[in-house]
């Protein structure tokens, strides 16, 4: 018999849950209904507003997700949007009583003797778990993540009832069926709970970036991990936000190792880092300067099948040559249904706007005069206004962390006011691409860090 796992996914942890998080999404969803059963109109600032303040007592998985859709352009309407993303995903940390239960749990009654020393005051807290330092006996620097009680009840409860809320949200602005969305955003939330899970994708990004000196990946120390302790090496680094005021060759150069970390893994072996905001990132110094980026979190991965990719380059492809059969080849091979040529165009606006710099042979910035919270907003309003007139339209499950990640990296190159040739550095990666090559590399890469593909 497998040990009992008091903290799996328990009808007592979600009934806990459902109390907490029900009543607050609960008066949220009922002016949203209301509005609608009295024919009184939806007020969407004023509901956003509510729903942001209910969620804004609120920690765990439910901040998470809010978050997670707030920054998918498309998804929400822009009052929505603009409203969640006020909210702040760093929860207070739990207690010493706290750290010592996991700890025991996860290494036994005698875990403090596996360390040469650990901090029990986190260095960080978050939605799903903190962090703290630790040092190995010999003597890495160690950053150990701790998952919080009762994360598999709590995603369950939270997922449950965010899904009762948009169904609400769908019945009263139907452009977009959010149904696959929230599918994807589900899994991925439920990915994220899985430690092991994160150290096999940080073991991937180790092998895919091993020859990125601009970027470094943390070592993983499997002997001191668990399925809710992570345990990697220590990356000493600065906040991205900090070095905002460089030089333009170091913004630029910060930026570069942005675009190669998010890029080559992706047109290499077909996979995304679905969670590229500045928390997620360092910057380390070397030759007294800042030399490159450290990263940080890897719970947040989305593997691809090659044909995904295919589509990804077949659309760019297209744009570029104003190859229709091509771009409508693309949205088929992603699951996009039912198209039509008001459809058609429609996506080609958004495909334009996402691919726009890796479309123009100049150095050039992502989009002048945008604010990075801005980046994407205005063009998702105009797709979201044409698909209320001639949709509505389903977005397939694996384009979602693709969408966001895209919208999430533009808005870090914001942030640097970088001044790159973004078409050069996507075609370097693109050069010589074949579904056959990236294939055999993903099989490779994603058995020897012990990972199935998608």
């Amino acid at each position: 018999m497998p040990p009992r796992d008091d903290e799996a996914n328990r009808l007592t942890g979600r009934l806990s849950r459902y109390a907490r998080v029900g009543t607050n999404v609960a008066g949220a969803a009922a002016s949203i209904a209301a509005a609608r059963l009295f024919g009184t109109g939806l007020d969407r600032e004023k509901n956003a507003a509510d729903l942001t303040r209910a969620l804004g007592g609120l920690k765990g998985p439910i901040m998470k997700v809010a978050q997670l859709l707030a920054t998918i352009p498309e998804v929400l309407p822009p009052e929505y949007a603009e409203e969640l993303q006020k909210l702040q995903s760093d929860a207070p940390p739990m207690g010493p009583a706290f750290v010592k239960r996991r700890m025991m749990a996860e290494l036994g009654a005698d875990w403090e003797k596996r360390f040469a020393s650990f901090d029990k005051i986190p260095a960080a807290a978050a939605s799903l778990g903190q962090v703290h330092r630790a040092t190995a006996h010999d003597g890495m620097a160690l950053a150990c993540k701790l998952q919080y009680p009762d994360m598999q009840s709590a995603v369950e409860a939270d997922l449950s009832q965010l899904e009762v809320l948009f169904a609400i949200q769908r019945r009263m602005d139907s452009a977009i069926d959010t149904r696959e969305i929230i599918k994807e955003i589900g899994e991925r939330v439920r990915e994220e709970l899985d430690y092991r899970r994160e150290a096999k994708h940080a073991a991937l990004y180790q092998e895919v970036l091993a020859d990125e000196p601009l970027i470094r990946v943390p070592t993983i120390r499997h002997e001191l991990s668990t399925g809710r302790l992570l345990t990697l090496s220590w990356l000493d680094g600065t906040k991205m936000l900090s070095h905002v005021d460089q030089t333009l060759a170091i913004r630029n150069r910060l930026a570069t190792a942005m675009f190669r970390a998010w890029w080559h893994p992706f047109a290499a072996i077909g996979v995304i880092h679905g969670d590229p905001h500045l928390g997620n990132y360092t910057v380390f110094e070397e030759n007294g300067e800042p030399g490159g980026i450290n990263l940080l979190d890897y719970g947040c991965v989305r593997i691809f099948p090659p044909r995904f990719i295919g589509a990804v380059i077949d659309l760019y492809k297209g744009l570029e040559e104003n190859d229709e059969a091509r771009v409508v080849h693309a949205y088929e091979t992603w699951g996009f249904k039912n198209l039509n040529q008001d459809l058609i165009d429609i996506l080609n606006l958004w495909a334009r706007f996402i691919y726009g710099p890796l479309l123009d042979d100049r150095v050039r910035s992502i989009a002048d005069g945008v604010s990075p919270g801005q980046y994407g907003r205005r063009e998702a309003f105009t797709v979201h206004k044409a698909l209320k007139e001639k949709g509505p339209v389903t977005i397939p499950q694996e384009f979602v962390l693709m969408d966001r990640a895209a919208i999430g990296l533009g808005g870090v190159f914001l942030h640097l006011r970088a001044e790159l040739n973004f078409y050069r550095m996507f075609n370097e990666e693109i050069d010589r691409f074949s579904l056959e090559a990236v294939t055999a590399r993903q099989q490779v890469a994603l058995g020897s860090a012990g990972l199935l593909a998608a």
